[in-house]
């Protein structure tokens, strides 16, 4: 089998935050990285659960030892809706905010992105929905990540909840990128078993779904598989034993090293089935991703035989003499297997979603066809149907 996917006559592209930095304590950086900048108002964006954890001190005190003054938004939700960004983009651009300081999971930062931007450009975020709809660049950015998840501090897109028409849109720009990304392992240890697993496994989906696409590119590839192998072998580990500095880090660089490969190659159709458990029934992105993983992985699995095959080698099941059919399935039994370690079930009946929910389940998703696109295999609304019922038994 082969071991490399490299088509030499697509054009790949690979892009990142100006610069990203990792390792424990990193986080003390923030105010020498901030005044490198130019910054010396910054405001901090957050949720109510990290600045209850106290991660919130030791960023503001990095700030104010570089006599930079801060302040604090802290009214970001689970799926951030429109209106939380627009204000704290109002709150920017009205107090003279001239840095903006993402901390937290990817909701956190996905609206400090959100903040960054619309404290600089004209109307609501949602005008930008889309791809390269913004503009200018906004105010300078430095993201630090709290999970091992969505790696959205080093992505170009954010994702924002449409609360009129209940749906998640997508905003796509280069100014989404990060002026400086700040991985500190110490921020994630606070996390609970079940946000490690949820997290943990967005960021496996994220590496997958960016391996198998249509669009991966040398360097997605690269990158996701050699994340998939760090979580594969460090979620039990973090789940287990929160505490673990050693998981913790490799958790935190997986997700760093999934987010840039979803950058580079794409998403797919578990993210766009996914959408619909977090819009209509509120669970969270990481929990609706983990469900439909192996249900979808179980119908692509023949766009693309080889490369799950590699994925099933990756999470070390033993591949060799198997043809590509059994081996590629190896890849479901490895996810399987991860998901039941992490104490992640995935039949929706036990979340409370019945069959009689299915109607409601396939209009949601045929919502997100744009992620249908980048899937290794083309689907169908009966397909989606299909894919839905396995997860209802």
């Amino acid at each position: 089998m082969k071991n490399s996917f490299y088509a030499q006559d697509k054009i790949g592209t690979f892009l990142s935050p100006n610069k990203i930095s990792i390792g424990t304590g990193a986080a003390k950086q923030v105010g020498i990285e901030s005044k490198a900048l130019g910054g010396k108002k910054a405001l901090i964006v957050t949720d109510p659960g990290v600045v209850k954890a106290g991660l919130i001190d030791g960023i503001q005190e990095s700030l104010e030892s570089e006599k930079i003054r801060t302040g604090i938004f802290d009214r970001v939700i689970a799926e951030p809706p429109a209106r939380v960004i627009d204000e704290g983009a109002q709150i920017a651009h009205e107090e003279g905010y001239d840095i903006i300081i993402g901390v937290g999971g990817g909701s956190s930062l996905d609206a400090a992105k959100g903040a960054s931007i619309m404290a600089t450009n004209k109307g609501r975020v949602l005008d930008y929905a889309g791809i390269d709809m913004i503009p200018k660049g906004g105010l300078p950015k430095i993201l630090l990540p709290t999970t091992g998840g969505t790696g959205s501090e080093v992505t170009r897109v954010f994702v924002v909840t449409d609360e009129a028409e209940n749906t998640k849109k997508v905003v796509y720009s280069n100014f989404n990128l990060a002026d400086v990304a700040i991985i500190d392992p110490l921020l994630s240890i606070s996390m609970p078993p079940a946000v490690t697993a949820d997290t943990g496994i967005d960021a496996l989906v994220h590496a997958i779904e960016a391996y198998v696409s249509v669009n991966a590119t040398p360097f997605s590839d690269i990158l996701a598989i050699e994340s998939i192998g760090l979580i594969a072998e460090n979620l039990p580990i973090a789940y287990a034993k929160g505490s673990s500095i050693e998981a913790r880090y490799n958790m935190v660089l997986a997700a760093n090293l999934a987010g840039l490969a979803f950058t580079s190659g794409g998403l797919g159709a578990v993210h766009g089935l996914a959408y619909v458990l977090g819009t209509e029934y509120h669970m969270s992105h990481g929990r609706s991703n983990a469900i439909m993983l192996p249900h979808v992985m179980d119908y692509n699995t023949i766009g693309n035989l080889e490369k799950y095959a590699q994925i099933a080698r990756a999470m070390g099941e033993h591949i060799q003499g198997l043809c590509a059919y059994k081996a590629a399935d190896k890849s479901i039994d490895a996810v399987k297997k991860l998901l039941e370690a992490v104490d992640i079930s995935i039949r929706l009946p036990e979340y409370g979603i019945r069959k009689e929910d299915l109607p409601r389940l396939v209009q949601g998703g045929m919502k997100q066809a744009r992620l249908f696109v980048p899937n290794p295999r083309d689907l169908t609304k009966e397909d989606v149907e299909k894919i839905y019922k396995m997860a209802l038994i």
